[in-house]
């Protein structure tokens, strides 16, 4: 992922009025291919965050950020119903055969893929799971 400006929730939960206006707002942009809303847990509740574009109007609650981006492995499964521990031992063994290893000084983000319509017909949406990595030293 490229380092890059990206538009901030700040610390929150799900149901609290802030996420809930942040979901509104980035709800509102324009649907893209590829991902441009990203979470993580920041150890008092989730930052939300969305890829700024130039002339984007941002509501002024919300903060632009730098974003510092680099390599990540990709993890899809089916939301809320991920086996953590089976895919973490799936992607330690990825990344010790591959040359890289876990990169701790960054969060791990994720992102729901499932548009409206495929979670109608699947009865569930899909999440990639995005883990920092490096090069192993």
């Amino acid at each position: 992922m490229p380092a890059c400006k990206m538009v901030s929730s700040g610390t929150g939960m799900f149901g609290e009025e802030n996420f809930n206006k942040f979901e509104a707002w980035f709800s509102s942009q324009k649907r893209s291919l590829f991902p441009k809303d990203f979470l993580y847990w920041a150890g008092e509740g989730f930052v939300w965050l969305y890829m700024f574009e130039d002339g984007m109007v941002v509501p002024p609650e919300f903060e632009i950020i730098d974003f510092q981006g680099g390599l990540y492995a990709v993890a899809t499964d089916i939301d809320q119903k991920t086996d953590k521990e089976l895919m973490n031992a799936e992607l330690n063994q990825f990344l010790s055969e591959n040359g890289f290893e876990r990169d701790t000084t960054r969060s791990e983000l994720g992102n729901v893929i499932t548009s409206p319509l495929a979670r109608e017909i699947m009865g569930y949406e899909q999440m990639d799971y995005y883990t920092p990595i490096k090069a192993k030293k």
